[in-house]
């Protein structure tokens, strides 16, 4: 997760600047009260495994049908059908 991110998810508001991913250019801006290095990479490693846990939902989403896909199933074969067809991708990719 990169520095801009974790900074923005402490303060949204805060202003800064920074290059290449690097801390000894980060600076605050415009009296903005700066965040000490440890509570941003405390925030990153927060971030990424929030991101991380997520993946299930990522990959159910780029296998589920279409919206369009999903009303023709349940036109055709019902609601149990398109149950169905659902429960096999939330079991291919489980909650952790």
């Amino acid at each position: 997760m990169d520095i801009s991110k974790a900074i923005k998810a402490i303060n949204p508001t805060a202003e800064f600047k920074y290059s290449n991913e690097d801390f000894t250019t980060l600076e605050f801006l415009n009296g903005t009260t700066p965040i000490s290095k440890a509570d941003i990479q405390a925030k990153q490693v927060e971030l990424q495994t929030a991101y991380d846990n997520k993946e299930y939902q990522r990959d159910r989403e780029k296998e589920y049908p279409t919206w369009q896909d999903q009303l023709d199933d349940i036109y055709h074969n019902g609601v149990d059908g398109w149950k169905a067809t659902i429960k096999a991708t939330k079991d291919k990719y489980p909650k952790p």
